[in-house]
């Protein structure tokens, strides 16, 4: 069986967790966030999951992920 090859910019968005989750940070947060709300804006800052329908194409993307 041939190595698999690792999807360069799949594996910096995604990040796994400790429990195996794969975890993803918040579209558009790179400009307009001083017209939102403090609380909004931290929102930002946080890891999200990756939807359960997307996790598995996104692990065929990064093999090599613990």
């Amino acid at each position: 069986m041939p190595k698999l090859k690792t999807h360069k910019a799949t594996a910096r968005r995604i990040q796994v967790s400790g429990s195996g989750k794969l975890l993803r940070t918040r579209g558009g947060k790179s400009h307009l966030r001083r017209n939102r709300s403090k609380r909004a804006a931290r929102e930002y800052d946080e890891m999200m999951p990756v939807a359960p329908a997307d996790s598995r194409r996104v692990r065929k993307l990064i093999p090599y992920a613990k």
